[in-house]
């Protein structure tokens, strides 16, 4: 379970990008942050592992209080922290498995990182992920060769041979077409289904938002102006968090997607398949 009390970033500048943020994510749920540019979302993410100091505030994950950490603690504290970029942050010149393995410098001394020597335990996962996201045909090729949701695919696997306790997603369809941004929210939300495993995501679409998150926290000028289910998400609602627009077209829209996306999530859970894709020789080279 994620903790935020009393969260608070204030730059030098002056500008305060939080303002007193209390949040609280528990296991499983997936929950999506939308407001406009400059609300607050990113850094909000940002806070949680650090990459961004708070100014004040109590960030705590499962019991382990985030704020109060010196650098090597903090270092083991982010192992817990699966994040997922818009812009992906692979190593273009590596393989789509060294990618993913590199999920795991986290847990390897520097000579085998350095040499990006593995334990077989860790590409045995690699291999079942790439699997599960996909890509399973795909574990040899560069990541520079990949298309923009393939790339994302890696991320996430990336994230997960963690073995997080929360994933912390950054507009992951920013840069992705339509059909491809469905896809992606769909299988993060699978796979924090499937490993009970908390997740925030900022969000600029909020329909993807509507379809694809249980819950929705909607921030405005640092501040947490909403926080309720999609179903709760009215025009009234979004004129408070955005301004003035006619949102009942894109909300009806948006409902009629996610009770789509709930019915073809139940066919296809009967049917969902299995694969044993061997890659011996990535897998020789990485041992």
């Amino acid at each position: 379970m994620l903790l935020i009390e009393g969260l608070t970033k204030q730059y030098k500048t002056g500008d305060r990008a939080l303002r007193g943020v209390d949040l609280t994510v528990p296991q499983g749920q997936v929950a999506a942050l939308i407001g406009p540019s400059g609300a607050g979302k990113s850094t909000l993410l940002r806070c949680v592992n650090r990459l961004v100091e708070p100014t004040a505030g109590k960030i705590a994950l499962d019991g382990v209080e985030i704020t109060g950490l010196g650098r090597r603690a903090l270092r083991r504290a982010r192992r817990q922290m699966g994040m997922i970029f818009q812009e992906y942050a692979l190593v273009e010149r590596l393989t789509v498995m060294e990618n993913v393995l590199s999920g795991r410098l986290g847990y390897v001394g520097f000579w085998r990182s350095f040499f990006r020597r593995f334990p077989a335990p860790a590409i045995d996962e690699a291999f079942r992920l790439l699997d599960r996201v996909g890509l399973a045909e795909f574990v040899d090729k560069r990541a520079d060769a990949l298309s923009g949701g393939q790339r994302q695919r890696v991320g996430i696997a990336r994230a997960l041979i963690q073995d997080p306790a929360i994933l912390l997603i950054d507009e992951p369809t920013a840069s992705l077409d339509p059909k491809t941004s469905r896809q992606i929210m769909r299988l993060i939300r699978e796979l924090c289904a499937e490993r009970r495993l908390p997740a925030i995501i900022n969000l600029h679409d909020v329909g993807l938002a509507i379809s694809f998150a249980e819950r929705i926290i909607g921030l405005r000028q640092g501040v947490i102006v909403f926080d309720g289910p999609p179903e709760r998400l009215t025009p009234a609602v979004l004129t408070e968090i955005y301004g003035e627009e006619d949102w009942s077209a894109l909300i009806r829209a948006a409902s009629e997607d996610g009770e789509a996306e709930g019915a073809g999530e139940t066919a296809a859970a009967a049917g969902q398949r299995q694969t044993g894709f061997q890659g011996s020789d990535a897998r020789a080279r990485l041992t």
